[in-house]
């Protein structure tokens, strides 16, 4: 594939981490934001190949760890109660809710299946119109827009027995909650795919009002580490700035295809995550006149705050203010098959990357 193997080369791995040797002078802490930034880290040895003085926080970038455990505790409630066809990428359903997981409700007989993309919903509701289909939707900007598509093409071919159950957060809100909270923080690794669909002028403006450097960055060894080189080289020479590491895939202004699908359905609102709380203007809800898509005023399903697992710390993780070790639990009762948290089941969760390539370090 083009952009795959140069981008895996260990000349120019090994290239960029002299480079970082020779920069890193002083002892930096960067956050890379997303969790797919998370598992490359971990999954190609990088935080083992980087020098001593060089700290790298793992931030609250995975959608499935975030979802409060009271949206998953409602969509548990529509499968078994309401009876719907409820439909979920996998991941959501291994993470536990206050009394199950999805999978534990589907194994007891609650109709929930495995979907890769909210348009195959919208198919099977139109296959079953005595059967309310609802698409748990959750995830950052970069899978709204197929949400926002499937309720257009749910209200273009006049299905009304669909509705999406909406988890939906934004980046930078979260990056502001997290900066306000820790001032460990030197610098961002920003995630180069909501980049890609939003822009980068709201990382313009964090920049400046935080004055912290963001780089967005991509994904591969050689992406990870030049936008590490890079936020390096602005904090070991004193100033702060927005750089586009991965201009391959972000264009400054993003997808405006993609943006304006996304307003035309979806509209800003405060949203709870999970092991940070409620933060104004992070989230995107169903607009109110496309309320009958929305399942939440459907169903009247009602926010109930739910407590977390007191043996879990996966807010603290989430936040980059612990690491996965730092949990008395960590591998032990709590493991990918027996999670206790979120973070342990997500393809994106720090916990689960550091089970599954970094547990000999910690």
């Amino acid at each position: 594939m083009k952009y795959l193997h140069e981008y895996r080369s260990p000349e120019l791995v090994n290239q960029y981490l002299r480079e970082i040797e020779k920069v890193a002078g002083r002892e930096w802490f960067i956050m890379e934001f997303c969790g797919g930034q998370t598992h490359s880290l971990l999954k190609n040895g990088i935080l083992n190949l980087l020098p001593p003085n060089i700290h790298m926080l793992h931030g609250p970038g995975c959608p499935v760890c975030v979802t409060p455990l009271g949206v998953i505790d409602q969509a548990i409630q529509l499968a078994e109660e309401q009876g719907v066809i409820l439909c979920s990428f996998g991941d959501m359903l291994r993470v536990p809710g206050s009394r199950k997981s999805l999978l534990q409700a589907r194994a007891a007989g609650a109709d929930i299946r495995i979907l890769y993309s909210p348009v195959e919903a919208v198919r099977i509701a139109r296959e079953n119109p005595g059967r309310e289909v609802v698409f748990f939707a959750v995830g950052f900007e970069t899978t709204a827009p197929a949400n926002a598509l499937s309720i257009l093409h749910a209200r273009h071919y006049g299905i009304s027995n669909y509705s999406l159950l909406t988890s939906h957060v934004l980046v930078p809100p979260a990056m502001k909650a997290v900066l306000e909270e820790d001032n460990r923080i030197h610098a961002f690794l920003g995630a180069g795919h909501v980049c890609s669909v939003m822009g980068v002028g709201e990382y313009a403006r964090i920049v400046r009002d935080y004055h912290i450097p963001i780089v967005i960055t991509g994904f591969e060894p050689v992406d990870l580490l030049q936008g590490i080189l890079m936020a390096l080289t602005q904090l070991e020479h004193g100033f702060c700035r927005l750089e586009n590491q991965y201009s391959r895939v972000v264009p400054p202004e993003g997808n405006l295809n993609a943006r304006r699908v996304i307003e035309q359905v979806f509209e800003v609102a405060g949203q709870e995550w999970r092991g940070i709380g409620l933060l104004p203007a992070s989230g995107l809800r169903v607009r109110d006149s496309l309320a009958e898509f929305d399942a939440a005023r459907k169903f009247g399903l009602e926010a109930r705050p739910v407590s977390e697992n007191q043996e879990c710390i996966a807010g603290q993780i989430l936040k980059g203010a612990r690491m996965p070790a730092d949990c008395p639990h960590f591998g032990k009762k709590c493991t990918p098959s027996t999670p206790l948290g979120a973070p342990m089941v997500s393809s994106e969760g720090a916990c689960a990357a550091y089970f599954h390539y970094h547990r000999a370090d910690g």
